[in-house]
């Protein structure tokens, strides 16, 4: 729901799905559910090898979890301020950004968090679960580009996306510093606008993709140009040699 209220537009709640929401939506619930029947019935706990355990990934490679990790959550409530937030946020975005991009800006600061959270404690056997990096990367974004933009902070407290974002971020830095708030990874939740913010706001480095792409286009221009060289090189002493005169 959007209305206008003193010049400035007022975002409540956000309209329907984009595809790329929906499609996390969907998979979020569904590995929730997936989760909750494997700790029930099965009594297998799919956080020790799918969330994130920054011991694992260092001293066992356990890579995917950078991003599976994003996938499962700690309960009802957890899973549901993330897919409330990332239906609010991300539908808009979505929609400014075109799906490609917004995905991938979304596992960028998914990723980026759970990769910061490794760095900072990369002995902890204990595992990180949830959407939370990503979603603070979607909220800094969102605070970027609609800095004036009123949120209806718990649908009653109006409020302008810079100041959310700020708050956001100054009460998530000190709860890392100073270790606060229990299981709460706000190191993950720091490293995400971390990355966001540098994503949009941070200096132009090429994108991973096309930076590939580029690196590989160089190395084949290189081999060709080096075979042409020495077949240049071949069929120039050939032309060069004297030819036998018959006698």
């Amino acid at each position: 729901m959007r209305w206008d209220r003193g010049g400035a537009r007022t975002f409540m709640i956000g309209g329907s799905a984009t595809p790329a929401v929906k499609g996390l939506l969907i998979a979020n619930v569904s590995v929730f559910l997936f989760q909750a029947l494997a700790g029930t019935f099965a009594q297998v706990r799919l956080d020790r090898l799918f969330g994130l355990v920054p011991y694992e990934v260092v001293h066992h490679l356990f890579l995917w979890q950078l991003a599976t990790y994003m996938f499962l959550h700690g309960g009802l409530l957890h899973i549901a301020f993330n897919l409330l937030a990332l239906w609010m946020f991300g539908s808009e975005l979505e929609s400014l950004w075109g799906t490609r991009r917004f995905m991938r800006f979304y596992f960028i600061t998914g990723i980026g968090a759970a990769i910061i959270s490794t760095l900072v404690t990369p002995s902890s056997p204990i595992p990180i679960i949830g959407a939370s990096g990503a979603i603070y990367g979607l909220l800094a974004a969102y605070g970027l580009l609609f800095p004036d933009r009123v949120i209806l902070l718990y649908f009653v407290l109006p409020i302008r996306a810079k100041y959310l974002v700020l708050i956001l971020g100054l009460v998530t830095f000190w709860s890392s510093v100073s270790a606060v708030g229990g299981g709460v990874a706000h190191v993950a939740h720091l490293g995400g606008m971390v990355f966001g913010w540098l994503y949009l706001r941070g200096p132009r480095w090429p994108r991973f993709g096309s930076g590939l792409r580029d690196a590989y286009g160089r190395w084949r221009r290189d081999r060709l140009r080096k075979r042409f060289q020495v077949y240049y090189q071949k069929t120039r002493g050939e032309n060069d040699r004297p030819e036998d005169k018959k006698r």
